[in-house]
């Protein structure tokens, strides 16, 4: 019983890891390039055009909107 329990904990906290190295791994691509960030956490949708528009309006701006993205969803 002892066991199972460890182990179902152990299993969510490396599922949470896993989640939270991804999200890593998509703010650092949104920091240097901002429409591919929401590309990989919203795919081709409004929420890519919106940031390109605001990624060519300014580079600030642009990666304001990926991390809102990414951290959202």
């Amino acid at each position: 019983m002892v066991t199972h329990a460890l182990l179902h904990k152990w299993l969510s906290h490396v599922s949470d890891l896993a989640w939270a190295t991804d999200d890593i791994l998509k703010i650092i691509v949104a920091i240097f390039l901002p429409p591919v960030g929401v590309l990989l956490e919203r795919g081709f949708g409004s929420d890519f055009c919106i940031n390109i528009l605001l990624t060519i309006l300014g580079y600030i701006p642009g990666i304001i909107h990926a991390l809102y993205i990414i951290l959202k969803f």
